[in-house]
């Protein structure tokens, strides 16, 4: 397992987060060699991403920091789209930013299927010839009403109108493509933290899950 790795496994009616697998259940001392195969531990995969790798992707990371670093859950996040070669494309109050590094720990939404033959020859020039307008120059930018997410839907919904296809507001977009990722995201969050303070994170489950 990679440093840093966050393990699940189930025994005694609980769900056991580590680091490293134990040889005895820290819930009741019993050798997990011989347990049930639900016991073998499993790695919990991260839900972020480097941005750089994520080519034609939203891409969501705090403003200051790193999700499991210094992020509490209340600071401002900041958002971008990539290009093709994972150069993330963002805006803020200095205008258009595109930016080929910064993007290490991402929550990462793909934008275009692979059998979008068109839209993936089409990407890089759409997504910068959107980024080249006056909206985006750097006077017009406003913290709460013309910001750095203001300029990725702009463009996700330029691209669905060139398509044909309804526009998104920014309460559809994320209810449907972001809030199921930071759901995720706090989850991990929430297991990093608690395994960097204690060794293991135990959740006890319902009284009627069958015993391990």
């Amino acid at each position: 397992m990679a440093a840093g790795a966050v393990l699940r496994l189930r025994h005694c009616r609980a769900i056991i987060f580590c680091r490293r697998a134990p040889e005895r259940c820290p819930a009741c001392a019993r050798p997990l060699r011989a347990a049930a195969l639900n016991a073998a531990p499993v790695r919990v995969p991260a839900p972020f991403a480097r941005g750089h790798r994520q080519p034609r992707a939203f891409l969501l990371r705090p403003a200051r920091g790193s999700f499991l670093g210094e992020y509490d859950g209340r600071s401002d996040l900041h958002v971008g789209i990539s290009n093709s070669n994972g150069v993330v494309y963002n805006y803020d109050q200095e205008g258009i930013h595109r930016d080929a590094a910064g993007w290490d720990e991402c929550i990462s939404v793909p934008l275009v299927q692979p059998d979008m033959f068109a839209l993936l020859q089409q990407w890089d020039e759409l997504l910068e010839d959107f980024s080249v307008g006056e909206a985006w120059l750097p006077h017009r930018y406003d913290e709460h009403e013309h910001n750095c997410y203001t300029y990725a839907l702009g463009f996700i919904n330029s691209v669905l109108t060139a398509q044909g296809k309804q526009q998104m507001t920014k309460s559809e977009f994320t209810e449907k493509f972001v809030i199921p990722q930071t759901k995720r995201a706090s989850k991990y969050i929430t297991l990093h933290r608690e395994l960097t303070a204690n060794e293991f994170y135990i959740v006890p489950l319902p009284a009627q899950e069958e015993q391990c």
